[in-house]
This record gives structure tokens, sequence and C-alpha cells, in this order.
């Protein structure tokens, strides 16, 4: 029997029940992703066999990397704060301070619990980093009105970090591949931290200002179709991100800006919430994908393998680092200790890190160093789907209760 038309069955099926569905699954305590990764295990080699591919890395970078790009621009449109330091010292300090102690505190178990080189410890630990802006959506702002502290500090978190991890990730590339600090530090310095980052900042005002400028005048000469109008935030996503990683900048800070700016100079509130729908349905579709293919990659004896270091990796990352390097963060901020807390629990793992892992595999990672790396991210990303899957529903409904949100009119 042909297993592709197959294929296709086993997804229309799971798109059907999941959406006719969506209002009891809404109720329960588990997201979609758990839904998704549970599917993908039953069609998988311990399920009906229905997938059995093991696709190069490159293969999974590419579909990562493009619903990372549709969900870090659907995060800038939802961003609903000033360009000024006081709105965003929740970020400031996610970023700034949680980010790096994740990382650091990763490699140091990497290095002195698993025995990894520090330069492979800190490339796990910058893997790993970033929280995930796709498989969070329960947990992000609701839409460009919704002023809650807790959602916009992991919304925006989420939306920077897989682009402010990346200097990290090169550092741990760049001295698996030469351990003589001096031949690459300041290039890294100069090119991948300061270069890079401000390349994304500019462009995703320039190319975004542009885009919409364009837009607003073409409008006027001529409507464009209703149909098409979606796609000008495709568009401006594909564009934002290609001509700035032409420049060497990153391109996920800059798509992620160039969000922020079509929501403050959108043509019409039709026109916003439109590609802001269009985008997170893309992102939908993209997530269906890759945690099917995800749960239909994950294996039995690698799981028994290193289920030592997975379990040490995984266990300290949610329960331990993020908590308590949380806390630290926000010490001194005007958040209570429900947020502080709150903050320190939702840090789910996903496609951000499946990216940059595919990503260290294309640059050179390999070997068992490689193997032992790749499966502690895999099933991270899987305990991080199912702990915070489970508990993302009940822990914010208490939240809401305990803390009403106050929306603007």
């Amino acid at each position: 029997m042909d297993t592709y038309i197959l294929s296709f069955l086993a997804i229309g099926l799971l798109l059907l029940l999941v959406t006719l569905g969506s209002g009891w699954i809404a109720r329960l305590p588990f997201s979609y992703a758990l839904i998704y990764l549970v599917v993908g295990i039953l069609l998988g080699p311990y399920g009906i066999k229905l997938i059995e591919l093991r696709p190069q890395a490159e293969v999974l970078e590419r579909l990562t990397e493009f619903a990372i790009l549709i969900s870090l621009f659907g995060c800038g449109l939802k961003m609903n704060r000033p360009f000024q330091a006081w709105a965003w010292n929740s970020t400031a300090r996610l970023i700034g301070i949680l980010m790096p102690i994740c990382i650091f505190s990763l490699a140091a178990v990497g290095h002195l619990f698993l025995g990894l080189p520090w330069s492979s410890a800190i490339l796990m630990g910058a893997i790993l980093a970033p929280t995930d802006p796709v498989l969070a959506s329960e947990i992000q702002l609701l839409d460009a009105k919704d002023r809650d502290e807790l959602r916009f500090g992991l919304t925006s978190e989420g939306g920077l970090n897989d682009a402010l991890a990346f200097p990290f990730v090169y550092f741990g590339l760049y001295w698996i591949k030469d351990t003589q600090w001096q031949n690459w530090f300041g290039q890294w310095v100069l090119v991948d931290v300061l270069w890079a980052i401000a390349a994304g900042v500019g462009m995703g005002l320039l190319v975004a200002q542009g885009i919409t400028w364009i837009h607003r005048r073409s409008q006027q000469v001529k409507s464009a179709d209703t149909l098409m109008e979606d796609f000008v935030a495709l568009s401006m996503v594909l564009i934002t991100y290609a001509l700035t990683e032409l420049v060497n900048g990153y391109g996920f800070l800059a798509v992620f800006i160039a969000g922020m700016v079509v929501q403050r100079n959108h043509a019409t509130p039709e026109t916003y919430h439109s590609q802001r729908e269009f985008a997170e349905q893309i992102e939908k579709l993209m997530e269906v994908g890759i945690i099917l293919l995800l749960g239909s990659l994950l294996r039995i004896e690698p799981m028994i393998r290193f289920a030592v270091p997975i379990l040490l990796v995984s266990g300290l990352l949610i329960f331990i680092i993020r908590p308590i390097g949380a806390w630290i963060s926000t010490v001194g901020s005007p958040l209570n200790s429900t947020r502080r807390l709150l903050y320190g629990w939702f840090g789910i793992r996903g496609l951000g890190s499946l990216y940059y892992l595919s990503y260290a595999f294309e640059k050179g990672l390999s070997g068992d160093l490689g193997e032992e790396i790749a499966w502690i991210v895999y099933f991270t990303v899987v305990i991080s789907i199912i702990i915070h899957g489970i508990s993302a529903t009940p822990l914010l409904t208490w939240y809401e209760q305990r803390l009403p949100r106050k929306k603007a009119a």
C-alpha cells in the first residue's frame, strides 16, 4: 500500500480531529504539541511504521527555520510596548541575565558531569537556551491589546532569544574547530556579536518600513486583491530575512523587529488582524509537521544509552537552572513573586533548539560527541513538551484567577 497516500490520510485525520475537538482540547491539561508528539510516535517505527524516514540535518534545519521565522514575525506583531527602556525591563532581564545563566550553567553541567569539552558544553548550552516561540503560543500575548506583564515577558523573550543565542552557538562552534582563541575571538566579538545584532535591528527597521511604505502607496493607487493581502506579511518575512542574512546580520532578530514595525504602522486594523491570523495559521501548520517528525525520530536504544545525560540535563534545566535563574534575573524588579515563579517555570524548549542543533551539524558537529548532544537535545525538547504541555493550562488558569489581567479598552 502507498505509504505516501496513507501519510496524507493520517495527517488529514489528525488536523480534522484537533480542529473539531479544539473546544474540548483547550480545556484539557495538555497542549496540541503533546498530541502531535504522541501521534508522531505512533506513526513511527514503534507504531504503524508510516513515517520511517530520518531526514538529513539540512532538511530539519530548513523546516524549523521557516517555522521560527513565521512565529517570530507573529510575536513582533503582538508587541505593544513603546521603544523605551522602562517598557522592556522584563525582557532585558530575561535575555540579558537569564539566558546567559542558562547557557553557562548547562555548559558547566556538560563539562563537569558529562565530561564534555568546554567548547561542546557551551554549544550544548546555547542550543538548549532559547525558549520556543512556536510551541509556547498558549502562554504568549493574546493580541496587541493584551497588557499582561507575564505574557509580554515570555512572548518578547521567545521572540528575541532565538536570535540572541546565536553568538554563543558561533562561540562554541569556533572553539570546537580551533582551540586557539586568539585566532577568532576578535572576529567573533566584532562580527558575530556587535555587527550581526546591529544589522539585525537596522535591517528589520529599514526593510519593514520600506515595504510598509510601498504597501500604503500602492493601496492608494489600486487596492490589492483581498485574498492576496496576507502574502504581504509572508513577503516581508522572506525579504527581511534574506536581506539581513546577505549582510551577515541575524535574520531572526530582523524578522521580529519587522513584526513590531508592522504592528505600529499597519495600513488598516483589518489588514493587521488578517496578517496576524495568517501568520498564526502557517505557524500551526508547520508545528504539526515538525512535531510529528520529531515523534517519529525518537528511538528507545539511544534513550536508554544516554538516559543519565538526558535526565541530568533536562531535569536540571527545567527544575533548577531556569527557575533559579529567573528568580535571580528578576531581583529588584517590580514583578510580584507569582510572576517571577511563573517566568521560571514557563521556559518550554522546542523548535529553536532543533534548529540550532541542525545548524551545528551542518557547520561541523559530528561523531560520538554530536550524537550525544543530539539525543540530549531531542529528548529534552520532548520532556519539555510533555511537562510544560501538561502544566500550562492549569497554571495559567490559576494565574488568571489570582491576578486578573487588565486589558486595554
